[in-house]
């Protein structure tokens, strides 16, 4: 795989708050960062004090766009659904990685 596509994790556990279209804000927390075809995209998941609260949570993750919004940098949606479903593939590639490794780590022990 390209070097340019593999996910930096200095930024997991980084919090944002995002609003939505309806002006509803809700915290996120990022699981990672990846530069893709000379973009950077940030892979968050919703964040919950409350251990129940998350663990009612589907486990779905949000992908944005860093983009430089009147001099200042924003996380964008991608309106692009081919450009989502790569960056989100790749995410769920690496994230799956991750996982794969702990568990092989865990066992091995």
């Amino acid at each position: 795989m390209a070097e340019e596509n593999m996910l930096d994790e200095s930024m997991q556990g980084m919090l944002y708050t995002l609003e939505d279209e309806e002006g509803n804000e809700q915290e996120f927390e990022v699981l990672g960062e990846m530069e893709y075809e000379d973009a950077n995209y940030c892979a968050l998941i919703p964040y919950y004090e409350n251990e129940e609260d998350l663990l009612k949570d589907d486990g779905e993750f949000v992908v944005l766009k860093r983009e430089m919004v009147d001099g200042e940098e924003m996380l964008c949606t991608i309106e692009d659904d081919d450009e989502y479903d790569a960056v989100g593939n790749l995410f769920i590639q690496y994230l799956s990685d991750l996982y794969e490794d702990e568990e092989e780590e865990q066992d091995a022990q």
